[in-house]
């Protein structure tokens, strides 16, 4: 990590209603296909209490090879939002490839001088590892707009929407701890145990990238963490290979508890093949005693329940449980 010592937590600006909240390309482009996506999580911002706009590099069928632009239009524009003191928050697009290559464009002293919530998971994963490391910033893998508000969310029962709206909003407006998150059948407990400790995680292969660079959080930031992660796309044996990448460098030594998304589109993990992701999770830990929950409902599988990044969560796998410890903004 560049800089001396450590940032200490940065909790984002809460949010009031009214605030401006703007949809942003931060890495992928918007195919014509998916306008739709963008003007549904309008609605669903709206819902909250917000007011929204599209920034303008997020134009249907803008592209640049398989970015919304070049990288350097895409942190311009991205510092435009940061420094804008009218913009309250940033919501991503989508995902896609082009994060690493504008991580040393960004105007980290206007997070450092004005710190805004940005949302959004896959590529986006990246850059809140990185701002995490560079200033200490929560950031919130959460939705973004495509499929995450504008698609997951509308095939989500019409129970499940309302939680998951209320939800964001308490936790973007309110400086009260969320305490447990909506639980659904689909968690399993890999291992029994108790946890707490600070959230950090994202797309494993973008952890993986992330520690590649000088941008790396240190390991000492991991002591005591809970790590959750997912993944979508590749081979089993990829999941595996990153997870051992984690192990080599020493974060599976540190962290308190583990929670795994639900994985999707992997190749090798269809029902009835073998390994089962459990498997492949309990062969990389060994006789690590860290609890593990998994199957939860956090990234690519969507609709996401919300992993501020940074903020203290308790974790009892046995129980099904996941808790978030501390408000992820400040008045």
């Amino acid at each position: 990590m560049i800089g001396s010592a450590p940032p200490g937590l940065l909790r984002p600006r809460a949010l009031k209603p009214g605030d401006l909240v703007v949809l942003a390309a931060l890495s992928g482009p918007l195919p014509a296909a998916y306008e739709s996506h963008i003007e549904r999580t309008v609605v669903v911002l709206e819902r909250m209490g917000f007011r929204v706009r599209r920034a303008p590099l997020l134009e249907a069928g803008r592209h640049h090879w398989w970015s919304a632009a070049a990288p350097t239009e895409i942190a311009e524009e991205f510092n435009r939002l940061l420094r804008d003191p009218e913009v309250r928050a940033i919501v991503a697009s989508d995902g896609g490839q082009t994060v690493l290559g504008y991580l040393d464009l960004i105007d980290v002293e206007a997070i450092r001088a004005d710190p805004k919530p940005i949302l959004g998971y896959s590529d986006i994963s990246l850059l809140h590892l990185v701002l995490y490391a560079r200033t200490g910033l929560v950031g919130f893998h959460a939705d973004m707009a495509v499929p995450g508000f504008g698609g997951h969310w509308q095939a989500a029962p019409a129970a499940r929407q309302a939680e998951l709206e209320n939800l964001y909003r308490r936790l973007l407006t309110g400086t009260e701890a969320i305490g447990d998150l909506p639980a659904s059948p689909s968690w399993e407990c890999w291992r029994p145990g108790r946890a707490e400790g600070r959230l950090i995680g994202g797309v494993v292969n973008r952890i993986v990238l992330a520690q590649a660079t000088q941008y790396a959080l240190p390991l000492d930031r991991f002591d005591g963490a809970v790590l959750f992660w997912e993944e979508m796309g590749g081979l089993a044996s990829h999941v595996w290979s990153y997870l051992q990448v984690l192990r080599h460098s020493g974060i599976l030594d540190r962290i308190s508890g583990l929670v795994v998304g639900i994985p999707r589109e992997i190749a090798g993990l269809e029902p009835g093949a073998s390994p089962t992701l459990p498997e492949i999770v309990l062969d990389v830990l060994g006789d690590r005693d860290i609890p593990v929950l998994g199957n939860v409902e956090f990234g690519h599988a969507g609709p996401n329940l919300p992993m501020p990044i940074g903020i203290r969560a308790g974790l009892d796998a046995r129980e099904r449980t996941l808790s978030l410890l501390e408000p992820a903004v400040a008045a």
